[in-house]
């Protein structure tokens, strides 16, 4: 706001000054204020229009009342702004009630998205163990379509039907109910997929993907958990399909360069 000084008629207009601590004490709000007032036709700080009684001063020089921020005012001249105020948030049209509920549930920050650590707290094994880093990186992987590093709802709802599919077929090959996998209860489901593997690579997998049995290392009928067994499953099925791909005529051999191997293997959950 500039200001005119008392003067006589007979003297020339003299320079005007900008009164700088006033546009300091309030240049926190006048950033805000220039964006909520857009529309309805008030001034814009940063290209300030005279008013109709000061239309005739044109001051020498002004002095810049910001200095240091590129040429736009800080946000605030004693510390950052206040955060805006929540937003009630609900869910979109057409979704199922008890699913938001979960994901609301999930989303302990209220960020409106799933993080890798809030999705690892969220899902148990029957045993009562979280689901392993690895395999809730993979879950990640296949459904943060759009790269984002989070999971918004749409995105979650695909997760959780994934996951129910995932346990009908667990609890259909677990044939004893101990809420894990072992070894003849994993070849049948692989070959329930079209994977025919022989014994000693179904030893394998088990051997890779199984926790620690009750007795520690070492101990009999190592058996996999839930978690274990979807991404067994899903590298099972991967390795599977890009053999393939290079199998092109399809009698079970195949001449890779060691750069193709290792991208093959790299590439499996």
């Amino acid at each position: 706001m500039f200001k005119r000084k008392q003067r006589p008629q007979s003297q020339q207009p003299v320079s005007t000054t900008t009164n700088t601590n006033n546009n300091t004490a309030h240049s926190g709000h006048a950033y805000t204020n220039s964006m909520s007032n857009s529309s309805t036709g008030t001034s814009n700080p940063f290209h300030p229009q005279p008013t109709h009684n000061q239309s005739h001063l044109q001051p020498a020089h002004v002095a810049p009342a910001y200095h240091n921020h590129n040429g736009y005012p800080p946000f605030s001249t004693h510390g950052p702004p206040p955060p805006p105020p929540p937003r009630a948030r609900g869910p979109p049209a057409g979704a199922d009630p008890r699913l938001w509920q979960f994901f609301s549930s999930v989303d302990t920050d209220a960020s409106g998205a799933i993080d890798v650590h809030e999705l690892q707290r969220a899902l148990i094994n029957a045993n009562w163990t979280t689901f392993d880093l690895d395999t809730i990186k993979m879950l990640m992987n296949i459904f943060d379509t759009d790269r984002s590093g989070n999971i918004g709802f749409n995105e979650f709802a695909g997760l959780f039907k994934y996951i129910e599919d995932w346990q009908g077929v667990f609890r259909h090959w677990d044939a004893d109910r101990s809420g894990t996998i072992e070894e003849g209860e994993l070849a049948g489901a692989l070959s329930g997929f079209g994977y025919n593997l022989p014994p000693h690579l179904v030893r394998m997998v088990v051997a890779k993907y199984s926790s620690a049995p009750a007795g520690g290392y070492g101990s009999p009928q190592p058996s996999i958990t839930f978690d274990r067994f979807v991404r067994a499953c899903v590298a099972v099925k991967e390795l599977t399909e890009a053999f393939r791909r290079i199998d092109r005529d399809n009698d079970g051999w195949v001449q890779i360069s060691y750069d193709q191997f290792m991208s093959i293997f790299l590439h499996a959950p």
